[in-house]
């Protein structure tokens, strides 16, 4: 019988968490204060952050140590397993290996409670009663309130109105943890109102409702913000996930030749690939590809410039790839990835060619899902469904290239949550969203007042 499955035990779970800052080749510009365009201290972040996570988020520290309370929870599902996908391959014909980490095993489904745990913990701890979120597909927001629930806190949610509308069991789920949660745009906060007196019938972005959660977190002493990707505090807690997948491979005596993940803001992918790009900076040959939608391609279409993390501008200004803060996707399914930038460390590494990106249509995304559902059994979201898709290919190229090769991919979340997304592909109503240079133009015109790096 073949070991599909290649575990570690709830003893040999990391204790440290990887800082990529500490080995990055090239040092990233800094983030900036929304109003004067200068260098960010860590005391704006004040407001926002307790203590722990604005240190880790400006810590050049390589190896960071988890806190034993943290551990305590992580190891509710942690580790998780490194699977060797024989099926896909046997479906596929390949002779390549294909591995994947399965981070759907968490009781939310996802990779997010790798952080929502932590950021969780380190609130607690300093008496805040509240955090307050956005949400995309539903993961990030039904993680913290999993996480808030555990640490008893208040967990406030606002959910990108065309998710809240298409996927009523995330909803669902993020309410039996007990957390409350609001469509966005919403008329609770002056955010919320501004986008609604411009267009009542907006679909929202993860950049409206990161607005309104950080306005209210501003207004409140008692709550804090939390968010589910792009800062470096957040990529840092999820690179437990290849720090495992590290060990995992020696266990097999194996190693990859190829790293993919799925990409909106960038925390899954970061979590799987930073550890291995430590090693490729150390010398080691490896591929890193970052996979992203045709309709928010913020990686292979986007400006890399400073930009606002939201639609308005309360958040610092970043550098990284962007789309423009105003930019509203169209309603793709994989509303995971529905964000018009991503996290400044990602883009330095693909701007200076470190990690590939390449962008996905709608339906073929959901094709390689359906694949891999047939042959692994296990239903993918449609925002892991991407990284799929790629490593299909990559499979197919080393077959007709005559070599084989090792690829890894992180299979981010389950899509139980999604069916109504895939009852829409196997009725041939999802649509390839794109959209023309003109408007790209038009929403990176409104950064023409911002700094540039």
């Amino acid at each position: 019988m073949k070991t599909r499955k290649i575990m570690l035990t709830e003893k040999e779970i990391p204790r440290t968490w990887y800082n990529l800052l500490a080995d990055c080749p090239f040092p990233p510009p800094p983030p900036l204060h929304p109003l004067t365009h200068e260098p960010l201290k860590p005391n704006d972040l004040a407001h926002l952050f307790p203590p722990a996570l604005i240190e880790q988020e400006v810590s050049t520290q390589r190896f960071i140590p988890i806190p034993e309370e943290i551990l305590e929870v992580y190891a509710l599902y942690r580790p998780s397993p490194l699977v060797r996908a024989y099926n896909l391959e046997g479906a596929l014909s390949t002779n390549s290996k294909i591995y994947y980490k399965n981070e759907s095993v968490s009781p939310p489904g996802s990779h997010k409670p790798n952080t929502a745990i932590a950021q969780a913990y380190y609130n607690k701890i300093v008496g805040v009663k509240r955090l307050t979120t956005e949400t995309g597909a539903g993961q990030w927001g039904s993680a913290l309130a999993f996480a808030c629930n555990y640490f008893g806190l208040e967990c406030l949610v606002y959910m990108v109105r065309v998710s809240y509308e298409n996927k009523p069991y995330r909803r669902s789920m993020i309410e039996a943890w007990g957390a409350t949660i609001h469509p966005s745009p919403s008329k609770l906060t002056q955010s919320g109102r501004a986008v609604l007196d411009k267009d009542p019938d907006c679909p929202g972005s993860l950049g409206i409702a990161i607005s309104e959660a950080v306005e209210i977190a501003m207004n409140d002493k008692q709550t804090n913000y939390a968010l589910g990707s792009v800062l470096n505090h957040v990529l840092l807690h999820q690179t437990i996930i290849g720090e495992e997948a590290l060990k995992q491979f020696e266990l097999v005596s194996d190693y990859p030749d190829i790293v993919i993940g799925c990409v909106g803001g960038g925390s899954n992918f970061a979590g799987l690939a930073f550890p291995f790009l430590r090693e490729k900076f150390a010398g080691k040959n490896l591929r890193a590809i970052a996979v992203e939608p045709t309709a928010c391609p913020s990686l292979t279409r986007g400006a890399y410039t400073y930009d606002y993390g939201d639609t308005s501008r309360l958040t610092p200004l970043m550098p990284m790839y962007t789309l423009g803060h105003n930019f509203i996707p169209s309603k793709i399914h994989a509303g995971g990835l529905r964000y018009h930038g991503a996290a400044p460390l990602l883009s330095l590494l693909v701007k200076e060619d470190l990690v590939e990106a390449r962008a996905y249509h709608q339906t073929e995304v959901f094709q390689a899902a359906v694949t891999f559902a047939r042959s692994e059994g296990i239903i993918p979201a449609p925002e892991s469904a991407h990284a799929i898709k790629a490593v299909i290919d990559e499979a197919k190229k080393a077959d007709e290239e005559g070599v084989t090769r090792t690829i890894l991919f992180n299979l981010s979340g389950h899509g139980h949550f999604d069916m109504s997304a895939y009852d829409a592909f196997f009725r041939q109503q999802l649509e390839d969203n794109n959209f023309a240079d003109e408007e790209l133009q038009k929403s990176l015109a409104q950064l023409c007042d911002l700094p540039t790096i």
